[in-house]
């Protein structure tokens, strides 16, 4: 399954709570794997999720997402 597909079906599927939902994605600074509540996300685009950081939103492309986890078990990796 796509990343962007996965997002989505979390965000609109009537069974699944996306509370329930991490992500963790590469952040090139700190060259380490940063993990975010599912809730953090802003929207969804088509090439990237919009998170708002500090007052700023701030775009983390899908192709850096690495893991997602329900309840802390991982259920997809790149």
């Amino acid at each position: 399954m796509y990343i962007l597909d996965l997002l989505n079906k979390i965000k609109w599927d009537k069974n699944e709570s996306p509370a329930d939902y991490t992500f963790a994605y590469e952040d090139r600074v700190l060259r380490q794997l940063v993990e975010k509540k599912y809730s953090e996300i802003k929207r969804i685009e088509p090439a990237f999720v919009v998170l708002e950081m500090a007052g700023e939103e701030v775009e983390i492309p899908l192709s850096r997402i690495k893991v997602v986890k329900k309840q802390g078990a991982l259920i997809w990796r790149r």
